[in-house]
């Protein structure tokens, strides 16, 4: 939608401007770069996909201002979770996804059998939470047995959750890197298959370049490689103290300001 908008300014000489969330850029992004005057990107290695070079501009993606209100800890007591027990924060978007669902189902299943060794919130979705409770309650696991264990239809309170996760298992959508990356959680990507030009493994791929991030293919991905690459990581303080090290090197937390000083650069 923006596309008309802006190539027709840049032609009568006002200056213009994009911001590409994503790690590679879109249609529209491709098609504007020759005709904006800066293009907006959210990481250093974003660069080497223009043709333009010096238009680019790296400002990071903005995220929510609450998601830094309280400290790690500060947020896990706001939870009524002790410092010391792992967090492991699960979401496949706000309507859910069913077939990575039914993987989680199997993951609790795991955990149960395990004797929940970190708490866990599941934001199921919309579509799927009634179907994940089904199948829990067939595969044996009482949620009432296991308070470790939360299974919600939407995470509603996502910025102190966020912030006191030790671990995400999620997409990789850009709004989701820039939240992670920006407190500094390390994270289990199953990027979404069904997107264009797969650009959330992409995504995905940067991060786990960088050190901070696991990536599962959909199609490699169950209850049990997801719990296995989970507890892996959480067994490991060394190794999980060096992807949220990694996830923060990356994180822009003053991208709005960014974005801000490069408009007024322009006028």
């Amino acid at each position: 939608a923006s596309y008309p908008m802006v190539k027709y300014a840049a032609l009568q000489g006002i200056p213009t401007a994009v911001h590409e969330a994503n790690m590679i850029p879109g249609l529209t992004t491709r098609m504007l770069e020759k005709h904006a005057a800066r293009i907006m990107v959210g990481f250093e290695e974003c660069r080497i996909h223009y043709k333009h070079p010096e238009r680019i501009v790296v400002t990071g993606t903005p995220v929510r201002g609450d998601f830094f209100d309280m400290s790690h800890d500060e947020a896990k007591a706001s939870l009524g979770i002790p410092a010391e027990q792992p967090l492991v924060v699960s979401f496949w978007g706000s309507l859910g996804a069913s077939h990575m669902n039914a993987h989680m189902e199997d993951f609790f299943r795991l955990e149960a059998a395990d004797g929940m060794p970190f708490h866990h919130i599941h934001g199921a979705g919309k579509s799927g939470y009634a179907a994940v409770l089904k199948a829990l309650a067939e595969k044996g696991v009482d949620l009432k047995d296991h308070p470790s264990l939360q299974v919600r239809e939407y995470i509603y309170d996502m910025a102190p959750v966020m912030r006191a996760a030790d671990l995400v298992i999620c997409r990789a959508g850009a709004s989701t890197v820039s939240e992670l990356t920006a407190l500094g959680v390390p994270a289990i990507m199953v990027p979404s298959p069904y997107v264009t030009n797969n650009h959330q493994e992409k995504n995905a791929r940067a991060l786990e370049t960088h050190g901070g991030v696991e990536v599962l293919l959909e199609q490699d991905s169950s209850g049990q490689a997801l719990f296995q690459t989970a507890a892996g990581i959480l067994h490991d303080d060394v190794r999980r103290e060096a992807m949220a090290s990694a996830m923060a090197e990356l994180g822009i937390r003053d991208a709005a300001q960014r974005i801000y000083e490069t408009v007024q650069e322009l006028l």
